[in-house]
């Protein structure tokens, strides 16, 4: 039996359907913090690198205007460059031998992972807020 090969490219369709239940269930920060804090950095990350998921770049965009008012997307971008990329990181750069770095904190203590993660932030911006 063939079944049709998986498009990993699209998982933005889900993602913005799973959005809708958790707004719902846990309310508008952790909603946003999914899909733009999360799902939509990692799927500009790997757009950079595969043409499938650059296509569909301005689909996943359109949704999530859909999904929010433009008032409450900048008011979550302006947090999370506040409380993100503009606040004072203290980073332990020599964790236990058992703890790992959280994901978020690896990109502190790589310069050029910082600067593309700025970067990034800042595409996210122009392209939700355009």
């Amino acid at each position: 039996m063939n079944s049709a090969p998986i498009e990993f490219h699209k998982i933005w369709i889900d993602q913005c359907a799973a959005t809708e239940g958790i707004r719902e269930k846990f309310g508008l920060e952790d909603a946003l913090n999914y899909l733009i804090g999360e799902k939509l950095f990692s799927f500009l990350h790997a757009a950079e690198r595969d043409p499938l998921f650059a296509a569909e770049v301005p689909a996943f965009i359109g949704e999530i205007r859909q999904l929010f008012t433009a008032q409450e997307i900048r008011d979550y971008l302006d947090h999370l460059e506040r409380s993100r990329y503009l606040a004072p990181q203290e980073v332990d750069l020599k964790p236990e031998p058992d703890e790992d770095l959280e994901e978020e904190e690896v990109w502190l203590e790589n310069p050029v992972m910082g600067a593309e993660e700025l970067l990034r932030f800042s595409r996210v911006r122009e392209l939700l807020q355009a």
